[in-house]
């Protein structure tokens, strides 16, 4: 075969492989869609990914199941979408912890943050720093003395190892001096069910997860973590009324494998954005301190380039960075 000939059966194989991928692009979706939470059932992320997936198959016709993969903060999960077929019909609903944060920490991740691509941001959520109430701490400030006066007695409770959770409270813990330690449990579930049954002192997880309990009094609310007060709980401070300038707020997404069919992350980064911005679904956000932060997937790009970029310097100057 010529090269002349072997360049045109190249092309027609690109021409005649991309019309088959147009066309089950055009079709998508043909059957069932799943959605990986990589974190156990109960917390934030799996909340919302739980109510997109049910206006999805409203809107679509076709099942969006929630399959929850946890472990490895949230790297189990992950890796389970970026090793998938990127033909829209596996996704996974991340956060800053699972995407962001967890790979600059661990010392060896089973998947590459750039084998998942960005569909499209979904909310923002503040963070609520809680203690027992055995605690007799009701402030920052008292939680400083009280942590200062008892080093190293304290555990805190976390997501997993390198996700928000952690790093926010390895954060606290440098800006004022104290000393406690780790506990990492697989999800926003399982931390909130430890920090009300005693098994950790302290804990900083989504508000949307520990209000309730705080209001419930299976625990203390002591500070929010965004930079604002929220709406919907005014009487508690923010953590940077006492420590000027202090704020980790997380997030949600949604992803897909790389080399997914641009036409299938368009249509759905466009869903989501119908999605949040429904009125009950502003409620909801609205109702736990959340924020509906629907992107295009160049936006959300953009906004993974910079979390990664400030996370970086943060987890550098802890001395928990590790290349993998």
């Amino acid at each position: 075969m010529s090269s002349r000939i072997a360049r045109l059966f190249a092309c027609f194989l690109a021409v005649t492989f991309g019309m088959i991928a147009a066309t089950r692009a055009a079709d998508w979706p043909a059957r069932q869609v799943t959605i990986i939470v990589p974190f156990s059932a109960g917390g934030s992320t799996d909340i919302l990914a739980r109510v997109v997936a049910q206006h999805l198959q409203a809107k679509f016709g076709q099942p969006f199941v929630v399959e929850n993969k946890s472990g490895a903060s949230g790297a189990i999960g992950s890796n389970a979408v970026a090793k998938a077929g990127p033909d829209g019909y596996t996704l996974l609903v991340g956060t800053g912890g699972s995407q962001v944060t967890s790979p600059l920490t661990m010392k060896s991740s089973p998947f590459d943050p750039n084998e998942l691509i960005p569909v499209a941001l979904i909310a923002k959520l503040p963070g609520l720093i809680v203690v027992h109430p055995d605690i007799p701490a009701h402030t920052v400030p008292e939680l400083i003395a009280y942590l200062k006066a008892n080093p190293d007695k304290l555990s805190y409770g976390s997501s997993g190892t390198g996700t928000t959770t952690h790093l926010g409270l390895e954060l606290f813990k440098a800006e004022t001096g104290t000393r406690m330690t780790h506990v990492p449990f697989r999800g926003a579930g399982d931390n909130a069910n430890a920090i009300a049954g005693g098994h950790v002192q302290l804990a900083m997880d989504i508000i949307s997860v520990l209000l309730p309990q705080a209001r419930g009094g299976t625990m203390r609310a002591i500070a929010v973590t965004s930079r604002e007060r929220v709406a919907s709980a005014p009487d508690i401070p923010t953590v940077g009324e006492t420590l000027k300038g202090f704020e980790v707020v997380a997030w949600v997404g949604m992803m897909a494998p790389a080399g997914t069919p641009r036409p299938v992350v368009e249509t759905l980064a466009a869903e989501v954005r119908r999605i949040v911005d429904l009125p009950d679904v502003r409620k909801n956000l609205d109702a736990v301190g959340g924020v509906a932060a629907a992107t295009t997937p160049e936006e959300f790009g953009a906004f993974l380039k910079e979390e990664r970029a400030r996370w970086e310097v943060v987890i550098k100057g802890l001395g928990l960075l590790h290349s993998n």
